[in-house]
């Protein structure tokens, strides 16, 4: 089948130009898979289990679930609709600039503080080496970065940046490198530790298997689990850049979403099991010891495994590394994809020489710089991050509905099964997932959306009137309700700090459904018209395609 034609590009000079289709199959499977393989696996585990004990595995399963609508949501979105930067794209087709900023926003936002979380987290796995620490004295006592470690940490991002700026091919053929060393570790880990020190007993110890009952269930994917298995959608952000986007992308998605959910199953068990019995008789709130960094390292040294143990303190560096790699493109693309829809500035849309998106690679750069000075470790931002994410991922459900009501002539080369029911499912999950992130974690993401929208009036006021993208009110407008109904929710829920337990048990599971499918509902009949759609789609595909196939 031949490629569809390129995501448009700014013109420089009177000549044309555009991303660069050099990324096949593998490729784009191991930018999803690198992804959700990150430093998620080495910590993950741990936080879950503190939160909800045994039960814990269920909320590997159940965000496996959530996650999996989602995957699939997206799966169809970037295979009919192939283009760089989906997740900020897909809603300026189905809702107009405004709705494209707001998920672009969000989607960004969260994009861009991955990179310097995982090159922190590098440099803290490295600093528990005593010749590193001894040497090199990467971290304060609090876990914030000394002077040398905020070189070392500016030397990985501009690593990353090089890497990104020489062009996506290289980008995605070294971390399909990274991604196989990926997931050989965690493969090793799982059978050294279940063939070597597996205590069947540890899931009812504790209190039993549910010692915090269905609120630590639920409680436990915010603080790690949905984190982790996140980033499937990377490949679906470099859908302008995909070989063969109509056959590949969806694959690649689901490909790396059911290799992602079976190792971290997998994983959760062999950590429950492999626990030392003693530390679980006061319960889950210290199952490993406070100072032990890295919980799998301590578990295969028990196990008389050590040299598994500095196998994972070199993937410790080896994960993260490959994850921040693959963010400060990702971070670029939909900051590149905001440009072209004219409501960031104009110059992130424009691409270099090489076909790449070099002031947002730039602009990526620049902000992981100043990330690591307020936050100063992994943990910090888990949170925000995931919430952030799911309000990007509820954008996918409501966009693909519309589409296909807008645009159902579309060749749609995978498409959902039951998406009457699906899609509006995938959006449910989505608003549950920032619920349980707890209303703490909610009012901060809504200000940082704020202050977007004021970076979005700023650039528009500063724009050409006549060159401004119709901002299509009358179709976004279902947003700031649903944003402020969220809000409340959580203040009135029982997730996380401020919030006011109004909302019984399961009451406010239901409610939060009922929220979000009224609010699917009116975003689905406030679309574009087809007419509309089709002209937003129209201009994407009226760019010329440069497709390298070397």
């Amino acid at each position: 089948m031949p490629a569809r034609p390129a995501v448009p590009t700014s013109r420089s000079n009177g000549q044309h130009k555009s991303l660069r289709r050099t990324v096949g199959f593998y490729g784009l499977m191991f930018v999803s898979l690198g992804s959700i393989i990150g430093s998620g696996w080495l910590l993950g585990a741990l936080k879950a289990a503190k939160v909800a004990g045994p039960a814990s595995l269920l909320s590997w399963v159940l965000a496996a679930i959530m996650l999996a609508v989602l995957a699939l949501i997206h799966a169809e979105l970037g295979s009919a609709y192939p283009v760089a930067g989906g997740t900020a794209r897909f809603p300026a087709f189905a809702f107009g600039a405004l709705a494209a900023f707001t998920a672009g926003w969000a989607a960004w936002l969260q994009a861009v503080a991955i990179a310097p979380i995982e090159v922190e987290a590098s440099l803290a796995y490295l600093d528990n080496i005593p010749w590193v620490k001894d040497h090199l004295n990467l971290l304060h006592a609090d876990s914030t970065l000394t002077g040398s470690g905020l070189v070392w940490a500016t030397f990985l991002m501009a690593v990353f940046t090089v890497v990104n700026i020489v062009g996506v091919k290289l980008m995605s053929e070294s971390n399909s490198v990274m991604v196989i060393w990926k997931i050989a570790v965690p493969v090793l880990t799982v059978v050294v530790l279940l063939t070597l020190n597996f205590h069947p007993g540890n899931f009812t110890a504790g209190g039993g298997f549910a010692p915090f009952g269905a609120h630590g269930i639920f409680a436990a994917l915010p603080v790690g689990v949905v984190f982790a298995l996140q980033g499937f959608e990377q490949a679906i952000q470099m859908g302008g850049e995909a070989r063969n986007p109509q056959r590949d992308v969806s694959r690649a998605v689901i490909a790396a979403m059911v290799i992602g959910t079976i190792v971290y199953i997998a994983l959760e068990v062999a950590f429950i099991g492999g626990l030392d019995p003693a530390n679980l008789s006061h319960g889950w709130t210290d199952p490993i010891a406070k100072d032990d960094f890295g919980p799998y390292a301590t578990l295969a040294t028990i196990a008389g495994a050590g040299w598994l143990a500095y196998l994972l303190y070199a993937d410790a560096v080896v994960s993260p590394a490959g994850t921040g790699l693959v963010y400060v493109g990702t971070s670029a693309r939909l900051s590149y994809a905001l440009g072209r829809e004219r409501v960031l500035p104009q110059s992130l849309g424009r691409l270099s020489v090489r076909g790449v998106p070099l002031w947002s690679i730039g602009l990526a750069f620049v902000i992981g710089e100043i990330s690591f000075l307020p936050f100063p470790s992994w943990q910090s931002l888990v949170g925000v991050i995931t919430s952030a994410t799911a309000i990007m991922y509820a954008f996918a459900p409501v966009s693909l509905a519309a589409l296909r009501r807008r645009d159902p002539a579309r060749p749609r080369p995978y498409r959902l099964p039951v998406p009457w029911l699906l899609a509006p499912v995938g959006f449910v999950a989505a608003n549950l997932v920032i619920y349980w992130g707890g209303f703490d974690v909610t009012w901060k993401i809504l200000v940082a959306i704020g202050a977007g929208a004021v970076v979005f009036g700023i650039n528009r006021a500063m724009t050409p009137p006549a060159e401004r993208p119709r901002l299509d009110v009358r179709s976004a407008a279902w947003i700031g309700p649903w944003l402020l109904g969220t809000g409340l929710l959580g203040y009135c829920g029982r997730y996380g700090g401020g919030a006011q337990n109004l909302l019984p048990e399961w009451v406010d599971l239901a409610a939060v459904a009922v929220f979000s499918l009224l609010v699917f509902r009116l975003a689905v009949a406030s679309a574009l018209s087809a007419d509309a759609v089709a002209k937003a789609v129209g201009q994407d595909e009226a760019a010329p395609l440069e497709l390298v196939t070397d």
